[in-house]
């Protein structure tokens, strides 16, 4: 079903599906239109499924990310299927409405209120499925470069790849000035040592 009040992209949730692990997509909702816009994302099936941004007001033009999150499966499955479904609610609201005004009453049906609806479907998909390209254009994909297209539902406290590459280079500076202390001090002590039976 269109919506007249948000775009919303992507039409379905491709959640990739993985025994025991944390799985996310995001979708993002654009306001088409010059006023103020509400929205609201529910589920049938809200304790399978956790929202950020699940609720929320949008201004004329702008835009959301909003972060499903799938809590880990315990089993595999024999299919892909998946019955379960989300809808996302839009009305028009005054203009310099805030979160404070925000309530259950915005989305209840009333005369001269127009609350759209736009169904999503969840769609499972393999976790790692298998790549064509070679080995080489993989590595490059995983680089720092490609990382700053992710969803902005990539958790924060994960380091970047640029860091982490950082850690790894200050390690190795660390054990390169132990082992050159550890040169010199044997060197010393061998020269020293020389020294005293030259003297002999």
């Amino acid at each position: 079903m269109s919506s007249t009040l948000l775009r919303v992209y992507p039409s379905e949730l491709k959640i990739p599906y993985e025994v025991k692990k944390q799985r996310s997509c995001c979708m993002q909702l654009t306001n088409r239109t010059d006023q103020f816009v509400a929205f609201k994302v529910k589920t049938t099936n809200p304790r399978k499924y956790s929202v950020r941004h699940s609720c929320g007001i949008l201004l004329p033009r702008g835009s959301c990310n909003v972060t499903v999150t799938m809590q880990a499966p315990m089993e595999m499955l024999s299919d892909h299927h998946c019955k379960d479904k989300f809808l996302v609610q839009s009305v028009v609201v005054q203009d310099r409405t805030t979160m404070k005004d925000f309530g259950p009453q915005l989305f209840t049906k009333a005369p001269g209120r127009l609350i759209e609806e736009f169904k999503l479907r969840v769609v499972y998909i393999a976790a790692n499925p298998p790549s064509p390209v070679p080995e080489e254009e993989e590595e490059e994909d995983s680089s720092p470069r490609s990382e700053a297209h992710r969803c902005i539902g990539a958790s924060a406290a994960e380091p970047s790849c640029a860091e982490e590459l950082l850690g790894e280079t200050r390690s190795s500076q660390q054990g390169f000035s132990l082992m050159f202390v550890v040169f010199v001090f044997m060197s010393s002590m061998f020269i020293g040592h020389l020294m005293n039976e030259i003297k002999v």
